[in-house]
């Protein structure tokens, strides 16, 4: 069964929901957007939370040493590096379980992919402006062919309309949304979510 992540979470009553209608995994954004979350607020959503999900911040461009603070603080089970990280970041970070983040254009996009070592290798749109949360999807078909023994999870533009047929052609340990269950940017709908959770575990 595939795996469901609900990222950009900033409240315990989105999180709850999430939860509620089948999610795997809660995401908590620290990088500069509409989605982030100081880490008392995301401390206070985990303590709240059910046993087996798993929380996971994402992190863009940032150091081994706040992330690991930040995580450590919060209480989460995973690190999601959404930037242009260095493989040697990972490698600092081995206290968690990591999920590296490639913005995907073109089959060149999938080159660096063979330096890293994470726990899971997420797949996402390329955006100039920002490096995750645009809703910008990418072509499938260009990594449904990738050799990894590593996770694939697929990432960018998801929506309950078009997952289904994304999982049917890469077939990924799991799926990532945030702007595709929203009303308005950082604005959880809790129709979207249920309906995109349903979609992928139907």
């Amino acid at each position: 069964m595939t795996k469901v992540k609900i990222c950009g979470i900033k409240t315990l009553s989105d999180a709850k929901v999430a939860v509620d209608y089948g999610a795997d995994a809660i995401g908590f954004v620290f990088a500069e957007s509409v989605r982030n979350v100081s880490k008392e607020k995301a401390r206070a959503i985990v303590r709240k939370l059910p046993p087996f999900v798993t929380t996971v911040g994402l992190f863009v461009n940032d150091t081994a040493e706040n992330i690991e603070a930040i995580c450590r603080f919060c209480g989460l089970d995973a690190i999601q590096l959404h930037g242009n990280e260095r493989p040697s970041l990972l490698n600092k970070l081995k206290a968690f379980k990591t999920i590296k983040a490639f913005r995907i254009q073109n089959e060149k996009d999938i080159l660096p992919i063979k330096k890293y070592k994470p726990d899971a290798i997420l797949l996402d749109g390329y955006s100039e402006k920002n490096m995750g949360g645009t809703g910008t999807s990418f072509d499938w078909k260009i990594v449904k062919d990738i050799r990894t023994s590593i996770p694939i999870i697929v990432a960018g533009g998801l929506t309950p309309l078009n997952v289904s047929r994304a999982i049917k052609i890469v077939k990924p340990y799991g799926v990532d949304v945030s702007s595709g269950v929203e009303s308005s940017p950082g604005k959880k709908d809790r129709k979207l979510i249920k309906k995109f959770i349903d979609a992928v575990k139907k």
